[in-house]
């Protein structure tokens, strides 16, 4: 049994496109038998730290580690699954085709009937993948990133195109592979998914890692919560009141993000007595991501690396 803990890790990674920098200084571990669900805004580096951990690329500087070698060996090509968000596959080809040439490739591949159940694919192996809508696509997909039976395996949006069943499904399916050790980097724009899934969170802005643990810990890093109620009270009002972070409207529906919430909470009953419906919650990991990757977020992010970037001139 491999006595490293991590399947894969960057460490200190920089890279640049031109005058364009897309890491600096990045960290990321994954942890074997876990999920790390990377978020990031669009263009926030993730998928050139995906990039590097793939192979596809090598960085100006720091350390790319793979499965205790370099990410371009064949030896650990043949223990990674990769699910991308496209993926060009031979639409010409039944869906039973696809899934014996993908496991020729692969030493010792996971058993069709692995794959079947996993991916939900009963009913589809006859099937042309053209022919298949977008979500049974996607199964098929997920199915060929499985099939080599991978020690670390890269989801890109995963669920993307899927129903509500088939991506409880998908969910589930995850699980057990991280059950039995697989470690997952997960890249998804559901935070619910990440929520869900992930063991841990990594969120990265403009190259550089703003905040990572679990999801408790992502999620308390703003400190605040979500208040809900059917109120007629006026957005604007509530947002001047103190501790109160921002409040939306939805319908007949008030959303307020505040810390401390009771204050709130005890002016919201004093002033609006046909006030129902009220719940408070912790804020969740869509909070959080916003509140660490927002516009007032980054331009603070923006400012410090600017200057950073002028002293090193």
């Amino acid at each position: 049994m491999n006595a490293n803990p991590h399947a894969a890790c960057l460490s200190g990674v920089h890279m640049r496109y031109g005058n364009t920098v897309a890491l600096r200084g990045v960290d990321l571990t994954l942890a074997r038998g876990g999920v790390t669900a990377l978020l990031g805004p669009n263009g926030a580096g993730k998928s050139t730290a995906v990039g590097l951990l793939l192979g596809l690329q090598a960085a100006d500087a720091g350390r790319v580690e793979v499965l205790g070698g370099s990410p371009r060996a064949l030896a650990v090509r043949r223990r990674v699954g990769v699910m991308l968000q496209s993926a060009g596959v031979q639409e010409a080809l039944k869906v039973r085709e696809l899934l014996a040439l993908t496991r020729s490739y692969y030493p010792a591949p996971r058993s069709v009937a692995d794959c079947v159940a996993l991916a939900g694919l009963d009913g589809l192996m006859d099937r042309r993948y053209g022919q298949l809508s977008g979500g049974q696509q996607r199964r098929v997909q997920f199915a060929l990133a499985i099939c080599g039976d991978p020690a670390l395996l890269f989801l890109d949006e995963p669920t993307t195109g899927l129903d509500i069943e088939a991506r409880q499904r998908l969910w589930k399916a995850v699980r057990a592979l991280v059950a039995d050790g697989c470690a997952v980097l997960l890249t998804t724009h559901y935070l619910e998914e990440a929520e869900a899934l992930a063991d841990r969170v990594v969120v990265i802005d403009r190259g550089r890692v703003l905040a990572e643990g679990s999801v408790p810990e992502v999620r308390a890093r703003i400190g605040q919560r979500r208040i809900r109620c059917l109120s007629a009270l006026a957005e604007g009002a509530v947002q001047a009141w103190p501790g109160v972070v921002s409040v939306q409207r939805d319908g007949a529906w008030l959303e307020i993000l505040a810390e401390p919430a009771e204050p709130v909470v005890q002016r919201l009953l004093a002033e609006d007595a046909a006030l129902s419906e009220l719940e408070v919650q912790r804020a969740g990991l869509a909070d959080a991501f916003l509140a660490l990757t927002g516009e007032e977020a980054r331009d603070a992010a923006r400012a410090s690396i600017d200057e950073t970037d002028r002293r090193a001139a």
